[in-house]
């Protein structure tokens, strides 16, 4: 019996993996937003046809937006 493998060669001829299986959890609102995207990428609707790992990226990216502070913008004085 073969098992197997889900991804891709890169250009260096390594294996591409999705984000989440190769490389580690940076901070709690990374570990927040992958468990985010992973509870709602089934249920979420796919009307551009992304497929399942465009669809959690894009809550992935979403959450960490709305996660991170507020921009501060500074008024220069003339």
């Amino acid at each position: 019996m073969a098992l197997a493998v889900i991804g891709s060669l890169d250009a260096s001829g390594g294996r591409a993996f999705a984000q989440g299986a190769s490389t580690p959890i940076q901070s709690p609102q990374d570990a927040a937003c992958r468990n985010e995207a992973r509870a709602k990428v089934f249920v979420t609707p796919d009307p551009k046809g992304l497929g399942l790992y465009g669809i959690g990226r894009q809550i992935y990216v979403a959450c960490m937006r709305r996660l991170q502070p507020a921009a501060v913008r500074r008024v220069r004085n003339r």
